[in-house]
């Protein structure tokens, strides 16, 4: 049973931590972002060719809004909540390496030797949380990856695997509301986890105003929601666009790694990751999508562009798409759609942060979400033109829908954007110098 202490505790301290106030206390009255969010997709995009064919990646100003490129199709009817970057360089320690990008991704140092930016915002804006620092990934630890295969470092050469489990992510974080395995017995599919805490629950509610119980049901239903995905009925509810179901039967037996799970795994990442900053766990995370050089069979992904059982098509296979973009190439037409389908599952988590009101506006409206890969095209694995993007208003610290081009400079400047945008006005931070990326904040 879960005790009022302990479901307290699990949603981020004494009652002043309380989830509905959590969010808020978190927030900054100066406009800076609540929260930050890093989105990572391996073996970058279809950039300009060596060929000199434009890039499928970029996007670009037109008639005062914002015309996007195939890759960023996805994006269409909400672009105007996203910053399109182009034209940013990691410098040239490591030109054409996969590894060397992803030493310098976070970190902003040419060679990659350093703490990266979500560990520094975790030591910082982020250290009052219950959790400073959250690493999910979907099958970013598959046949033991480690080292380079991971973007976020400690300090120099020394990062740590992220948690591919969802479950066990939602166990860490919610403690005593974490959902029961199916088979360790004793487990009803017809019980949540709330309704066998009822009485707990409704003597917290007992003790505080109507505004406050109101927003303690508003959250108390997003868990709900996520629970609902994470637990296994032995009988799945019926699939429906208004309540989607996703099951993880099998994940505990091995199957967390097999290619044809990865979009329900990533899902419930994105889920899991958006609860706990909505509940006041964290301010700082990090959704790692599989590692450089992938072998993930994204052909195997049903519902995607890319599906075909009958054919295997890993991520760094497609991304040696050759010397220009032939459509006739199947390399390539494969890789377009794989991209594709990244930036989708980066709108997943847009949508999900836009679903949630926060103060004035919306959680996306409070966030900074940055969606990246480390290297820019897939097949010359060049470091410069790098394809970010970057999402959420930093309750006003950005001005959205807009292309923002800045051919050479160094991305490390956007990094240190980041960290003025979280309230930390670092004088430099990798190899920037003492100003954050020209025209990104307000």
């Amino acid at each position: 049973m879960i005790t009022r202490r302990g479901f307290l505790f699990g949603l981020g301290g004494a009652a002043a931590a309380l989830p509905f106030a959590g969010v808020r206390a978190l927030g900054d009255a100066g406009g800076a972002a609540r929260r930050v969010i890093i989105f990572y997709f391996p073996d970058g995009v279809p950039g300009r060719s060596q060929d000199g064919d434009a890039s499928l990646w970029g996007a670009r100003a037109e008639g005062g809004g914002v015309r996007l490129g195939e890759c960023l199709e996805p994006l269409r009817g909400i672009e105007r909540e996203c910053v399109f970057l182009g034209g940013l360089t990691m410098g040239g320690a490591d030109e054409g390496s996969h590894p060397g990008g992803a030493k310098k991704l976070l970190t902003g140092v040419d060679g990659g030797h350093a703490e990266s930016i979500d560990r520094s915002l975790a030591r910082t804006a982020g250290a009052s949380s219950p959790h400073p620092h959250l690493y999910l990934g979907a099958m970013a630890n598959v046949s033991g990856a480690s080292g380079d295969k991971h973007i976020s470092y400690l300090g120099p050469g020394h990062t740590v695997p992220p948690e591919d489990d969802p479950r066990r992510a939602f166990a860490r974080l919610f403690r005593g509301a974490a959902p029961v395995d199916p088979g360790s017995g004793g487990w009803d599919p017809r019980r949540s986890i709330l309704d066998v805490s009822r009485a707990e629950l409704e003597a917290l509610s007992t003790g505080l105003g109507e505004r406050e119980r109101g927003k303690l049901d508003l959250h108390l239903e997003a868990l709900r929601e996520v629970e609902s995905r994470l637990m296994a009925p032995s009988e799945p509810p019926p699939a429906s666009c208004e309540m989607p179901a996703a099951r993880f039967h099998g994940v505990e037996d091995g199957r967390l790694h097999e290619p044809e799970r990865f979009g329900d795994i990533l899902r419930a990442q994105i889920d899991v990751m958006v609860t706990a900053m909505a509940c006041g766990q964290t301010r700082v995370g990090v959704i790692q999508g599989s590692h450089h050089t992938s072998e993930l069979i994204m052909s195997r992904i049903a519902g995607s562009e890319m599906h075909d059982p009958g054919f295997d098509m890993r991520s760094h296979q497609a991304s040696h798409y050759g010397a220009r973009h032939d459509r006739g190439n199947r390399l390539f037409t494969d890789f377009v759609a794989q991209r594709r389908w990244w930036v989708a599952r980066f709108r997943d988590l847009l949508e999900a942060l836009r679903a949630r009101p926060e103060g004035d506006g919306t959680m996306l409206d409070h966030s900074l979400v940055l969606l990246c890969s480390e290297v820019s095209d897939g097949n010359t694995h060049s470091h410069a033109d790098m394809p970010f993007v970057l999402a959420g208003r930093a309750g006003g610290c950005v001005s959205t829908g807009r292309v923002l081009e800045h051919p050479g400079r160094r991305h490390a400047e956007l990094l240190l954007a980041l960290g003025h945008a979280m309230g930390q006005r670092w004088d430099s931070y990798g190899d920037a110098g003492w100003e954050p990326l020209p025209g990104l904040l307000s």
